[in-house]
C-alpha cells in the first residue's frame, strides 16, 4: 500500500492554504477533488450541448442530470449563447446551480417577441433556481400608451419559412401563440381558435397563470412598432378573420413592413 497523502502539503501547494490542521486540510482537499470532478463533468456537458445547439434564435432550458430546470434564457444565436455559459472563465464565479448543468433543450423561434413570451412562460412554469425570479410584467413600469393596452392579434415571422406566428394578447393578460401556414391550408381552424380565445371569459385557471400580455403591449410600443396587427373586434366571425388574414398572407410586404387593413 502507498503512503497516505499529505493533506497539509496538498492544501498548501494546490489550494494555497498553509498551516491548516490535518483534519481541516483533509476536508479541504476532498472538497477540491469533488469540485474538480464536477468541473470536468460540466466541461464535457458544455462541449456536447454546444456541439448540438443550432446557430439560430431561440429559447433554452438548462437542466441537471435529474432533469430539474436550472436556468431559462433566450438568444439570438443559441450555440453562441450556450458557449458563453460554458466558457472556462465562467467556472470561477459560477453559481452553484449552474455548475450542475448536464443537459439542455431549446425551441427555435422566428422573432424576439416570441422569444420573450416563451422565455417568460417557461420561467413562470419551471421556476428555475438560477434565474432571477420576477413577478408578472407591470404595465405601469413599462410606460405603455393606453391606446396599445387592448386586445390585439400580431402577425410575426415564424421559424418555418412557409408559416406565420399569430400572437394573440388580451387586455385581461392572457396570450396565445398559433403557428399557421401562409398557404391558408389550416387557416379555417386557426381563425376559429383565435376568435374563441378573444371571446372566452377569463377563467379562474388562466387567472392563476402569469399574465404575459403586458410583454406584447410593451413590445408593440417599442421594437414592434412596425409589426402588422389586427384588432380582433373589427371582425365579426371566424370567416371574416380568415379572409382578413388570407389577404395579409398573400401580400409580399408582410413581415417586412406594417400593413394596414380597413
Amino acid at each position: 500500500m502507498g503512503a497516505a497523502p499529505d493533506h497539509q502539503r496538498l492544501a498548501a501547494e494546490v489550494l494555497g492554504i498553509r498551516g491548516a490542521p490535518p483534519d481541516l486540510a483533509r476536508r479541504l482537499v476532498a472538497q477540491a477533488l469533488v469540485l474538480e470532478d464536477r468541473r470536468d463533468a460540466w466541461r464535457r456537458a458544455g462541449e456536447r450541448i454546444c456541439r448540438n445547439a443550432p446557430a439560430a434564435p431561440g429559447v433554452y432550458v438548462l437542466r441537471d442530470s435529474e432533469g430539474r430546470a436550472l436556468y431559462v434564457g433566450k438568444a439570438v444565436n443559441l450555440r453562441r449563447r450556450l458557449r458563453a455559459h460554458f466558457a472556462e472563465r465562467r467556472w470561477r464565479g459560477i453559481k452553484p446551480a449552474m455548475a450542475l448543468a448536464a443537459d439542455a433543450e431549446w425551441t427555435e423561434v422566428g422573432s424576439d417577441l416570441e422569444a420573450l413570451l416563451r422565455e417568460a412562460a417557461l420561467i413562470a412554469a419551471l421556476q428555475p433556481e438560477a434565474n432571477v425570479q420576477i413577478g408578472a410584467p407591470d404595465l405601469d413600469a413599462r410606460d405603455v400608451p393606453r391606446a396599445l393596452q387592448r386586445d390585439v392579434l400580431v402577425l410575426l415571422r415564424s421559424i418555418e419559412a412557409d408559416s406565420v406566428e399569430l400572437v394573440a394578447a388580451a387586455v385581461d393578460g392572457r396570450t396565445m401563440i398559433q403557428r399557421t401556414r401562409r398557404s391558408g391550408a389550416d387557416l379555417a381552424v386557426h381563425a376559429q381558435r383565435v376568435m374563441r380565445f378573444f371571446r372566452s371569459p377569463l377563467s379562474r385557471a388562466s387567472d392563476e397563470r402569469v399574465a404575459l400580455a403586458p410583454i406584447v403591449f410593451s413590445w408593440l410600443a417599442q421594437r414592434g412598432a412596425c409589426a402588422t396587427r389586427l384588432d380582433p373586434h373589427d371582425v365579426g366571425t371566424p370567416r371574416d378573420l380568415r379572409a382578413r388574414l388570407a389577404a395579409l398572407f398573400a401580400d409580399a410586404r408582410l413581415l417586412h413592413e406594417r400593413l394596414e387593413q380597413r
